[in-house]
C-alpha cells in the first residue's frame, strides 16, 4: 500500500483523519496513513497559495505523498484578515481582543476555512481541498480550551459557538470537516 504522510505533530489531528478518510473505504483504504512533525516556514500570503506552498516543501522533505493543513479565522470587515495569522493573533489579543478588532465596525461576520493541500511527491501537482463555515464572531462562550472556538458562531450552529457544541455536531459543519470530506471524495476517484 502506498504511503500518505499528514505533516502535522498533532496525534489528535491525525486519529481525526484516519477516522474521516477511512469511512470512504469501509475500512479498507488503498493506502497507509502516517504522520510527521515538519518544522515548515511560517509563510505569509493568501491562503490557498500558503497552503501549496508548504505541501511543496513538505513533500520535498519526505520525498512522497502528502498533506498539509491550514486554518485560517477570517473577519469580512477586515477583508479576510486575521485569517493564516489567527493563532497568533489569538496568542498576542486573546479571546477578548479578537472580538475589540471588530469594535467600531457594523460587520461582525467571519467564515473559518481549512485549506487541505495533497500532492503525490516532489514536483507533482498539488490539489487543493478548501472548506469553508460562515458565521459571526461573539463575546466567549463555551470551554476555552480549544483556540478560538469561543468567539466563532456559526450561521448554521442553532445560536452556539464552536465550543458549545458536541463534537458530533461541530464536525458535521465545520470548515475542517468539510476540507477533508472533499479530500476524501478525491481520494476515492483516484
Amino acid at each position: 500500500k502506498p504511503l500518505i504522510t499528514f505533516v502535522t505533530g498533532n496525534k489528535k489531528k491525525l486519529e481525526e483523519a484516519k477516522q474521516i478518510l477511512s469511512s470512504a473505504f469501509e475500512g479498507n483504504a488503498p493506502f497507509e496513513l502516517t504522520n510527521q512533525k515538519i518544522d515548515l516556514p511560517e509563510l505569509q500570503g493568501d491562503p490557498v497559495e500558503i497552503a501549496k506552498e508548504k505541501c511543496k516543501l513538505a513533500a520535498a522533505t519526505v520525498k512522497g505523498a502528502v498533506f498539509t493543513e491550514d486554518t485560517s479565522l477570517c473577519f469580512n470587515a477586515l477583508n479576510g484578515l486575521p485569517g493564516p495569522y489567527i493563532k497568533w493573533f489569538l496568542d498576542r489579543c486573546g479571546h477578548e481582543g479578537l472580538n475589540k478588532m471588530l469594535d467600531g465596525f457594523e460587520d461582525r461576520s467571519a467564515y473559518a476555512q481549512t485549506i487541505v493541500a495533497y500532492t503525490n511527491g516532489p514536483g507533482e501537482e498539488v490539489h487543493v481541498f478548501d472548506g469553508r463555515t460562515n458565521g459571526k464572531i461573539v463575546a466567549p462562550r463555551g470551554p476555552t480550551d480549544f483556540g478560538w472556538d469561543p468567539v466563532f458562531e456559526p450561521d448554521e450552529g442553532e445560536g452556539k459557538t464552536y465550543a458549545e457544541m458536541t463534537k458530533e455536531f461541530k464536525n458535521s459543519i465545520s470548515h475542517r470537516g468539510r476540507s477533508f470530506e472533499k479530500f476524501k471524495a478525491f481520494l476515492a476517484e483516484s
